[in-house]
């Protein structure tokens, strides 16, 4: 049978996977706002577990405000990469430190 620590453990190695591919891969808007997004989805999985082992719904109502904010912000960050791109061509990071005011 599952248990809650098996979810806790895959939320675990998925918050790690997306909190190393943020640290490794820096360089990407794309993938920086995907390992955020995987973050996110990592906490939502863990509300999702307690709300179940508990039998309470509110940390399952609560995982729909998450997934709300998540997607305006995807919203805006993929609107920020778009201005980006069609600026400057790329979509590196790096090419985000020097502003004209």
């Amino acid at each position: 049978m599952i248990t809650v620590s098996h979810y806790l453990v895959l939320s675990g190695i998925l918050f790690c996977l997306s909190v190393a591919g943020i640290f490794i891969n820096r360089k990407n808007l794309i993938l920086l706002l995907m390992c955020i997004e995987l973050m996110l989805l990592s906490v939502n999985f863990n509300f999702v577990a307690f709300s179940h082992h508990l039998d309470d719904i509110a940390g399952q109502i609560f995982v729909f405000f998450i997934l709300t904010v998540a997607a305006a912000e995807a919203a805006i960050g993929l609107a920020i990469l778009v201005v980006l791109f069609r600026n400057r061509r790329t979509v590196n990071v790096e090419s985000l430190d020097s502003l004209k005011g």
